[in-house]
């Protein structure tokens, strides 16, 4: 969360749960988490299965166990806090230029911009008369613009990073942006060329029968299992693992998902008992 009243861990938690899923979608989770963790420490001595148990749907689960990682990493710092400086922040596991500037600004008040997907999005219509931002991370020209325009007070600098991201996810959206009642319109070099449609436009990635969605099925699969409290919570052979949870899915495509998530340590196998469990 972007209050005043939350730690540096629970913004670096927030911040990356927040990432790729709604802020809706990851309140809820996020204050069960600090209610479980609410140090680095605790995060750090937690079991991963109980984690990724509690990951619930946010997606993208291997950010809990990055998330997991950073928490040993601030853990073995000395005085076990997060780290206020940019560079520190970047070294630490799972945390990019992004979630190092929220954090930085958030936090700690530093004179840092916070380019998300909507910040971007509206320099890149105020600005430049262009639908959206070019794709891929913010270049040092963005970088630089943004940088401009920020107050040079550090806790000033946090309420305006706060408030253009609200700004971009409230008025200036992505698919229907309200022109009509923007209080910057007049400003607006988007407006002025009559709203230019981007030749290439934002895709939303799929889902179904991709991999992602099998991937979440055998998770939440095992979560349940882990949630019904069963003693050894497991489903025995990769053919009774994907029978069970992916049915109907092309054996090529459940073995290569069943691999990937053995691969990336969501999920354990046991050689002796040909048994899959959360790790």
């Amino acid at each position: 969360m972007r209050r005043d009243d939350v730690s540096p861990w629970g913004s670096v938690v927030f911040e990356v749960m927040s990432q790729q899923t709604p802020i809706p979608r990851v309140q809820p989770i996020w204050e069960r988490w600090m209610m479980l963790w609410p140090t680095p420490a605790d995060l750090a001595a937690a079991d991963t299965s109980a984690v990724l148990v509690e990951w619930k749907t946010l997606g993208y689960p291997s950010r809990a166990l990055r998330l997991k990682e950073c928490a040993a990493a601030i853990s073995a710092r000395p005085g076990g806090q997060v780290p206020a400086d940019i560079e520190e922040l970047m070294s630490l596991p799972g945390i990019g230029p992004y979630t190092a500037s929220a954090v930085a600004s958030f936090q700690f008040h530093a004179r840092v911009p916070v380019l998300d997907t909507n910040v971007r999005r509206v320099f890149a219509r105020v600005l430049d008369g262009q639908e959206f931002a070019p794709r891929g991370a913010p270049t040092k020209g963005e970088i630089a613009r943004a940088t401009h325009f920020l107050p040079e007070d550090g806790a000033a600098c946090a309420h305006w990073n706060v408030a253009i991201m609200e700004f971009g996810a409230i008025t200036c959206t992505q698919r229907r942006p309200h022109c009509d009642s923007c209080p910057i319109r007049s400003a607006c070099q988007w407006a002025h060329l009559g709203f230019p449609r981007a030749e290439t436009r934002p895709k939303g990635q799929e889902w179904k029968g991709t991999d992602r969605q099998a991937r979440g099925r055998v998770l939440a699969a095992l979560r349940l299992l882990h949630e019904d409290g069963q003693a050894h919570p497991s489903m025995t052979r990769a053919e009774a693992l994907t029978a069970a949870t992916l049915p109907g899915a092309p054996p090529d495509q459940a073995a290569r998902v069943v691999h990937g998530l053995v691969r990336d340590g969501l999920l354990r196998h046991d050689p002796e008992t040909l048994r899959y469990s959360l790790p």
